[in-house]
């Protein structure tokens, strides 16, 4: 089997797919600014000017209304990427409800597996990293967790060690190296927030129509109404666009998400049997 033929193809999917994850965000920029335009359109036809002729199409127009939109998702992106590399991979572990293994440990289990993670360690040439149990966990699995490799945390369940032989939990432990060192737990984190910054433009949009005036208090004038009305309408249409293509973005955003997610395990994987 060529190993190396399969990290390439991995590699070159992973790149695929997170151009893709860059073009979701694009397009729903864009959708907003394409919305903007027709609401301009609409209002101007409203008006009914004579001969006033004008493009649906107005580039300044449509920047006015993407770019808000995108500087919104590429700023709450950056800040929860911030949040989310604080702390490294143990605060991830310990929120997770991870104990710390205590390298010094005399349990014999959790010496076995001190043990792997410091061989697996100097074999890869990467900084021993942290060591958490899930006690509350019979199912067998693992996970590494952190921004760099200098700040990450790998943690099992207690059914890795309680099924598990040393062979078989050096090799998911080798497969948890893995992912550290193709860099899959910082790709990660920040295709997490970016979807973070998806969800900020779609509740946006929700709270805003939930909490639009829908009624007129006041002796106000007919015309002053007319005027509110038209506003709350103009309101309403991009908050609602915000909404939608924010929920659609959100999922098609997960599903390129899982899908690179399985490109980077078959990277690992393949990485383990060289």
């Amino acid at each position: 089997m060529d190993f190396f033929g399969r990290q390439d193809i991995a590699r070159k999917n992973s790149k695929i797919l997170i151009f893709y994850y860059a073009i979701a965000v694009l397009a729903i920029s864009s959708l907003i600014g394409l919305t903007i335009l027709f609401i301009r359109s609409w209002l101007l036809e409203s008006e009914k000017i004579p001969h006033l002729e004008v493009d649906f199409f107005d580039l300044e127009v449509f920047l006015k209304g993407a770019g808000p939109v995108l500087i919104l998702i590429l700023l709450a992106s950056f800040f929860k990427s911030l949040a989310l590399s604080k702390g490294g991979g143990s605060m991830v572990a310990k929120s997770l409800g991870g104990r710390e293994v205590d390298r010094s440990t005399n349990n014999h289990k959790e010496r076995v597996l001190v043990n792997v993670v410091e061989e697996m360690s100097i074999a890869s040439g990467v900084p021993v990293p942290s060591i958490f149990i899930l006690d509350q966990e019979d199912d067998i699995n693992a996970f590494a967790a952190g921004y760099t490799p200098s700040d990450a945390a790998i943690g099992v369940t207690s059914g890795c060690l309680n099924i598990l032989n040393r062979d078989e939990l050096q090799g998911v432990i080798a497969h948890e190296f893995s992912h550290i060192l193709n860099g899959d737990m910082r790709l990660n984190i920040r295709m997490i927030s970016v979807l973070f910054g998806i969800l900020v433009l779609t509740l946006i949009g929700y709270f805003t129509i939930r909490f639009l005036p829908w009624g007129s208090s006041g002796r106000s004038s007919s015309n002053s109404k007319e005027g509110n009305g038209g506003g709350i309408v103009v309101i309403l249409i991009i908050a609602l666009a915000m909404m939608i293509f924010g929920f659609i973005g959100q999922i098609t955003a997960k599903l390129i998400k899982a899908a690179v997610s399985r490109q980077r395990e078959f990277l690992a994987l393949s990485l383990i049997h060289i």
